[in-house]
């Protein structure tokens, strides 16, 4: 079966969602109309039950949404609503990684990342800290209805506290064990992914550093982040691609051999066989998206 990939710049509520890298509306069964087949994102999202429940099939689990709950679908998880209540109601919120999350899950983090993913699938709340939830949600739902360059700046920082403190929230739920597991190794390939992914790129590398087989360390990223170790290189090196053409004043040369790239016509290729577009396509829309 072939998967739809929906992305977040083809969904446009408004006008001026063409300069904006995150979204607000409501959940209904017109806004997820596209969410009820099987399907991943390239994008965050968000899905926040304030009456009523959802049933969402993340991956190969079942999770019921009610109030209180809270659920964070990771860019290119598998996932569909299988079924949405009819007096339901709540907020759906995507974003982009490359804006919004790239400082927060650094290494600063680590302790907090193991199966960050899976685990902020679904969250459950006390009734208070939801609240607080919701009026986090309000403001980002304010600054999306009527945006300028400054209100997108405080819509970036209140889904950072939005999503720390859900990470604070399940850490306590899920504390990271002391001794050496495969936790821990997860969490030494990413910090040594983040030092040498300029120079470094064979999982082979990365393996042997960690002093596991290429097929174990694949087992572990694929357990703790649901892709293989190639795939989790190449995320790395397209993030900072993406980074170097929105806030840097590089030339596409320049990027190229920075990201360890033999050529430009290798940065090119790259992108290209990455994303189905051009580096110069690339920093246009992210330029467009991010500057207007």
């Amino acid at each position: 079966m072939k998967l739809d990939r929906i992305e977040i710049k083809k969904n446009i509520q408004k006008a001026a969602d063409k300069n904006l890298s995150f979204r607000v509306f409501d959940l209904d069964n017109t806004n997820i109309e596209n969410y009820l087949h099987p399907h991943k994102k390239d994008h965050f999202c968000i899905i926040i039950v304030e009456k009523g429940k959802i049933d969402l099939q993340i991956e190969e689990k079942m999770h019921v949404l009610k109030p209180g709950k809270i659920s964070i679908i990771f860019p290119e998880q598998i996932h569909f609503v299988s079924n949405l209540h009819e007096d339901s109601k709540g907020r759906i919120i995507l974003f982009e990684e490359v804006l919004f999350c790239s400082d927060i899950l650094k290494n600063e983090l680590s302790a907090y990342n193991v199966n960050l993913s899976a685990n902020l699938n679904c969250t459950a709340l006390p009734t208070e800290e939801f609240e607080q939830m919701l009026s986090i949600i309000q403001n980002i739902e304010a600054v999306y209805q009527n945006p300028s360059l400054i209100k997108k700046e405080q819509a970036r920082f209140y889904i950072k506290i939005f999503l720390l403190g859900l990470i604070e929230s399940i850490h306590g739920k899920h504390p990271v064990l002391h001794q050496k597991t495969n936790q821990h190794l997860y969490i030494d390939f990413k910090k040594l992914l983040n030092e040498q992914f300029k120079k470094e790129r064979t999982v082979q590398y990365y393996a042997e550093s960690l002093n596991v087989t290429s097929k174990k360390l694949n087992e572990i990223t694929k357990k703790h982040c649901g892709e293989t170790a190639i795939n989790a290189i190449h995320n790395r090196i397209l993030i900072e691609i993406k980074r170097q053409l929105l806030f840097s004043d590089l030339s596409h040369k320049e990027i190229a051999f920075d990201l360890g790239f033999s050529s430009p016509s290798a940065l090119n290729k790259f992108v290209r066989a990455k994303l189905k577009e051009t580096p110069t396509e690339l920093q246009n829309e992210l330029a467009q998206i991010y500057n207007a």
